[in-house]
């Protein structure tokens, strides 16, 4: 599975942005895919996740009710739109895939493939 992350950019404080991440190659239905990202200096974090087949999804409590993860099925692409955005969401966004459909989606290690990430950046 290839992966190629899209859509960062520089926005204000309390605006909008939609990421995408395009897969190639088959998508089960038990596959997890994932939202991570990483601000210079700091360690890559959980932002959101979803499984491929019944769409459940999972979030960070740091962006609960502000961002949304889904999917297209048809596309094999996963988005994650990010609103009321903050100053502190600054970071490379990467996409990622679980083949495994581990109950652990919000760690690292359970995501085999990787998108070679997007920034973001949020003004104040």
């Amino acid at each position: 599975v290839q992966l190629q992350a899209s859509g960062g950019g520089l926005v204000q404080a309390g605006g909008s942005l939609r990421l995408s991440c395009a897969a190639s190659g088959r998508i089960y239905n038990n596959y997890g895919m994932g939202w991570f990202r990483q601000a210079p200096g700091k360690e890559r974090e959980f932002v959101a996740a979803l499984n491929w087949g019944g769409g459940t999804t999972y979030y960070a409590d740091s962006v609960k009710g502000r961002f949304t993860i889904s999917r297209d099925n048809v596309k094999n692409t996963v988005y994650l739109q990010m609103s009321g955005l903050k100053p502190e969401d600054t970071s490379v966004y990467y996409c990622a895939v679980d083949p495994y459909g581990s109950r652990w989606y919000t760690r690292i290690v359970s995501y085999k493939y990787w998108g070679q990430g997007t920034q973001v950046t949020v003004s104040s």
